[in-house]
This record gives structure tokens, C-alpha cells and sequence, in this order.
């Protein structure tokens, strides 16, 4: 890469953090700013598109077919939601027969011989292979602070995860992550973290609308945050911005640019869903010095594209204890086979290629869905014999496809069931607002629409059955 191109990359990131601030926080922008915010997304749109023309023209593929269209459904390639036209093709591969055709019987088969395999496919083909000698990651405590999160006293911990650039200083990397306790803990507590957004101290959401027609106003339901701490646990967020940028325009900075010291990737080399995932077992790292934390029962939390990125955490890296996977979609447990919301061709274009490997392009175009040699129940798979809870919303959520991941979550049960766990229980599809929590594959859709807000008082009765909390806590 030009040191010109590399300045102007840097500028563009730069640039796009502060607009975004401004959104983010509710302030408005002046005119001129509104200008420069829509000349800097026409330059990385711009630099996006040639990326992925790049990786096209590696792959010798001179055109991919459209993706769905989510929004006219009188469009040529209106997605589609009528089940009877959803699997065009029916037969999922087999996570128990290796490549050679022998079927996997035992605990010892699956471990030694078919989980390894199942992970070359993915490696190659769907979110990439990640590169040896990482650079190790020097985490700074930037700040401690004593706060009130609704009713309760916790301990906010600020982080910084300083990854070491000294082979390429041209890149630099630096991880936010927060992470906070119970202040009457006498000991560790279980954690779960959400691929998130840390947000400036005194910040405040913007009031919703008053009630109509002078009625009271509703309490508010407690957050996410404050359900945990209700059980005696704690919360952590990571910033997947921080480890590597949401678009393509930005594979030649962040860690995958790190590790290629500026350069492009090869059809092989991992995409974002990869690099967030690596952060968050990097953060991991962290928990695992931290005596307010139970290194052994954390888990992983995500929505939308960030429920992606923790189903491919969860099933990299063994030491997460439990995920919720929320309204993940297509690159994430939604069967890759299903025609139905979002397709594998979407993932494929410009718009969300660096989530995956460059070799994921293939599928939206001299190759079909049916010729990828593994599919998303196998991803599941990898997370056994751990529990994992998947979710979607109903209205509105059509696009991530509620009954595509349900089925991969059914079709992922017999590799549970090998490993002495259970399964859902059931291959029906159920009703809306059904937990299915049994088992250790866990499963609902909520009636509302796209958000994990309905689906957290589920995941946290599904986690009590594994998280305990061996630290008594005082009362507040």
C-alpha cells in the first residue's frame, strides 16, 4: 500500500468516528459537517467497491448474482418468505461422516477426526483462516470508577487491549473494553459480554415521546445490564470497531491490516467476523487476571451482525461457557441453504463481504449455496458440548430468517446428543414466544421486532442453569 493511500484510509477513519459521534449522541450537525460526513462515506464507499473488485478478480469471477431485496417486494429479487420455495436445497451435510465417508460414532471420533475437519471448511471457505504468531495484547486500566446502574452499586473497570504493532507500526490497534462488578462482591462473579458500544461517562439516551392522552408513564423495564446484576453477575462490552473496521474499505487497517502489514487480503485470510472474535478472546485473556471476574463463566453476547460474530466467537474459542446469538441472519446461524430474508448473495457484495473470507464470494457466483461443504448447523457444532441460546424477534426480524436458524439448531442436536447433552427436544418449529431451554442447544422468537431486548429474561433463566454464583453478595 502507498503511504498516500495509507493516509488517506487513516484520515477517512478518522473522520467517519467523529460524524458518527455526533449521531450516536443525538447532536446535530452543521451543514458543513452533513457535507463532509457524506463526501467521507462517497471515499469509503468508493475504496470498499475496489476492494471487492480485487477480491472478485483473485477468485476470477467477473459477476455474482443479486442478493435479496428487503424492502420492494414487487422487485425481480424481492426476498423471499414463503416457506414452500425457502430450501432449495434440503440435504444438509452431515457432521458425522467424515470426509471419507466413515461414520463418527464416538466422543474420541468427533474430537480427534470430524471437529478438525469441520474446521479446515470454515477456515477456507466461510470466515477464513486466522494468522500464526499474533502479536500479544498489554491491556491498561484507564480508569475505576464506583457507580449506580439503576438500583445497584457497581465497579466499572475502563480497558485499553494496546496490541503490540511493532511489526508494522504503520497500523495501530487499540481495544475498548469495560467490564463491570457487583460492588458488594466478596469474590468473582459470572460475566457476560456484549459486542457493544461504550458510551462517555454522563451519557444519556435521548427521553422517548410522552405517554398519549396524559397517561402515566410506564416505569422502565430493567436493562440488560441491570437484570444480571440482579442475579449477582456482571456485564462486559467490547467495541468490534476497535479491533476491526465494519467495512472493506478498512481490511488494510485494524488487525487484519496489522497482519498484513497494510497490504490486501488473499481469498483465505479471515474477515471481520473473525477479527472481532479473536478480540473478544482477547478480552478474555484479560478476565482470566481480573480476581472481580470468573474467567470460567463468561459468556458471549451479540445482535444482528455482532450475534455473527458471537456464534463464530463461541465456536473458536472453548473457554466462553454460554452464547446468546441473537438475530444473527445469514454469516451466522441461519442455515446458508434457505431461501428466505437474506441470502448468501448479500453477504457476498460489497456491502458485508469482510465479514468473511474472500473465498465466501464464490458461493454468490459460479458456486451455489448447495456446493459449500459445510453449513451452519456444523457452526453450532463447534460450540457443543456448551450451551447456546438462538433468537430472533417476529415482527419486522423476517430478514435474519428465525426459522432457518431453528432448523440449523435441530440439525445441530445429534453432535450434542454424541457428546452426552441435549438437544431442543424438538425439529418443529414453535410457536412464537416458546422457550425451548431443556436442552443445551436453546431456542425463541419474540413477537417483537428486531432487537435481543425481549429475548434477555429467557437467556438468563437458560443460564442459571449452568452459571452459579459461588460468591455470596451482600444486600445494598
Amino acid at each position: 500500500m502507498s503511504p498516500l493511500y495509507r493516509k488517506t484510509i487513516v484520515f477517512l477513519f478518522s473522520a467517519v468516528a467523529v460524524s458518527q459521534s455526533f449521531a450516536q449522541f443525538g447532536q446535530r450537525l452543521s451543514p458543513q459537517d452533513s457535507i463532509r460526513r457524506k463526501q467521507t462515506a462517497d471515499s469509503m464507499r468508493a475504496l470498499t467497491e475496489a476492494d471487492h473488485q480485487m477480491m472478485m478478480d483473485m477468485l476470477h469471477i467477473t459477476s455474482l448474482r443479486p442478493g435479496a431485496n428487503g424492502s420492494d417486494p414487487k422487485a425481480p429479487n424481492a426476498a423471499n418468505y414463503d416457506e414452500a420455495k425457502a430450501n432449495p436445497f434440503a440435504n444438509l451435510p452431515d457432521p458425522l461422516v467424515l470426509n471419507n465417508g466413515k461414520k463418527v460414532t464416538t466422543a474420541k471420533m468427533w474430537w480427534s477426526k470430524r471437529r478438525p475437519e469441520i474446521v479446515e471448511d470454515f477456515d477456507r471457505e466461510i470466515y477464513g483462516r486466522v494468522p500464526k504468531d499474533l502479536p500479544r495484547v498489554t491491556w491498561e486500566l484507564i480508569s475505576t470508577t464506583n457507580e449506580m446502574n439503576g438500583d445497584f452499586a457497581v465497579i466499572t473497570k475502563k480497558l485499553k487491549g494496546h496490541v503490540d504493532n511493532s511489526s508494522y507500526p504503520q497500523v495501530t490497534v487499540d481495544i475498548d473494553l469495560s467490564v463491570s462488578t457487583p460492588a458488594n462482591a466478596t469474590g468473582p462473579v459470572p460475566v457476560i459480554m456484549e459486542f457493544g458500544f461504550i458510551f462517555p461517562a454522563g451519557f444519556r439516551p435521548p427521553a422517548g415521546p410522552p405517554p398519549a392522552n396524559g397517561a402515566a408513564q410506564k416505569p422502565a423495564e430493567p436493562s440488560w445490564q441491570q437484570q444480571l446484576l440482579a442475579k449477582g453477575w456482571g456485564y462486559a462490552i467490547i467495541v468490534p470497531g476497535s479491533i476491526q473496521a465494519d467495512n472493506g474499505a478498512g481490511l488494510t487497517q485494524g488487525i487484519i491490516g496489522l497482519m498484513n502489514k497494510g497490504q490486501h487480503r488473499k481469498p483465505d485470510d479471515w474477515g471481520a467476523l473473525r477479527a472481532w472474535a479473536w478480540g473478544a478472546s482477547r478480552a478474555l485473556d484479560y478476565f482470566e487476571t481480573d480476581k472481580a471476574v470468573d474467567a470460567k463463566q463468561v459468556g458471549i453476547e451479540g445482535h444482528s451482525r455482532y450475534g455473527k460474530a458471537t456464534i463464530v466467537t463461541m465456536a473458536y474459542d472453548p473457554r466462553f461457557a454460554i452464547a446468546f446469538v441473537s438475530s444473527s441472519g445469514e454469516g451466522g446461524a441461519k442455515l446458508h441453504r434457505r431461501n428466505a430474508g437474506e441470502l448468501v448473495e448479500n453477504v457476498a457484495g460489497s456491502n458485508e463481504y469482510h465479514w468473511m473470507a474472500g473465498n465466501f464470494i464464490k458461493y454468490a457466483g459460479p458456486l451455489n449455496w448447495g456446493d459449500m461443504p459445510v453449513d451452519s448447523h456444523e457452526l453450532i457444532d463447534l460450540c457443543a458440548p456448551r450451551p447456546v441460546f438462538i433468537s430472533a424477534g417476529e415482527k419486522g426480524d423476517g430478514w435474519v430468517d428465525a426459522r432457518g436458524m431453528f432448523m440449523a439448531a435441530a440439525a445441530a442436536g445429534p453432535v450434542y446428543k454424541l457428546l452426552g447433552k441435549k438437544d431442543m427436544g424438538t425439529t418443529e418449529f414453535p410457536h412464537v414466544e416458546t422457550p425451548l431451554i431443556d436442552g443445551e442447544i436453546a431456542f425463541r422468537q419474540h413477537t417483537g421486532p428486531h432487537t435481543p431486548v425481549p429475548n434477555w429474561p429467557t437467556f438468563i433463566r437458560f443460564s442459571e442453569h449452568y452459571f452459579k454464583l459461588k460468591t455470596v453478595t451482600k444486600t445494598i
